[in-house]
């Protein structure tokens, strides 16, 4: 039987990447996941990340250690308070304080060092255009942009040994949709978490918008959030 194609998945341990994770084993990837813990808020989702990769069975799974809290900027990774209760159209208007200043583009960058170390051409990553809160670097655009750039910036890219491809299959996909097709795929959403601004046991707050986002997708869906039961 033939080696699997290695894949680097971006794994928080939330809603999107954990599906992101599961479709990258669908399509038969040896997936090897890639964990930042930079500082943030919400750093229960490294536990979980632990916990949920070892039970998917990842190739190897990497916390990584980054202090985006040096540069601060978010509510996430500084003394700022994480907006609550906000409505939809709060939420589609503008970018948000939980904005991370250039995450995407710096964990993507992390992601594809490791890929290139590992002779792998495939990075997965959960970002969401739809059911979001604004951010610039979960656009299809800024998608496009780093993955020609990782081609030109890559010994392999040069040498023309392979071209980089970033995966994000639910670019486009509602959180509903999202739910629905990791169901499918066997995803237990009980063990992930979401929540900006969890409590000291790592309770959801269930007010932030990452909370309001997830909730709306199970209620669309039809479902109880089982991280809720």
């Amino acid at each position: 039987m033939p080696d699997l194609p290695k894949a680097v998945v971006l794994f928080s341990g939330g809603l999107d990447s954990t599906t992101i994770l599961a479709i990258a084993k669908a399509e038969k990837f040896d997936v090897h996941a890639l964990t930042i813990s930079y500082g943030q808020r919400h750093s229960v989702e490294v536990d979980v990340a632990r916990r949920i990769a070892a039970a998917a069975g990842v190739a190897r799974h990497i916390v990584l250690d980054i202090d985006l809290t040096q540069f601060g900027g978010s509510a996430l990774t500084a003394d700022i308070a994480v907006p609550k209760g906000r409505s939809e159209g709060d939420m589609a208007a503008g970018i948000p304080v939980t904005y991370v200043p250039a995450r995407n583009t710096v964990f993507l960058s992390l992601a594809l060092a490791w890929a290139e170390a590992l002779g792998a051409f495939d990075i997965f990553i959960g970002v969401n255009a739809l059911d979001y809160s604004g951010y610039p670097d979960c656009r299809p655009e800024f998608i496009a942009a780093f993955e020609s750039t990782a081609r030109l910036a890559t010994k392999a890219g040069v040498e023309g040994a392979g071209s980089i491809r970033i995966h994000a299959p639910l670019i486009d996909f509602t959180k509903q949709a999202i739910i629905e097709r990791g169901l499918v795929l066997g995803v237990d959403y009980g063990a992930t978490v979401s929540c900006y601004d969890p409590g000291l046991s790592g309770a959801p707050c269930g007010n932030c918008d990452a909370c309001q986002l997830r909730a709306k997708g199970f209620r669309d869906a039809g479902l109880d959030d089982p991280a809720l039961a």
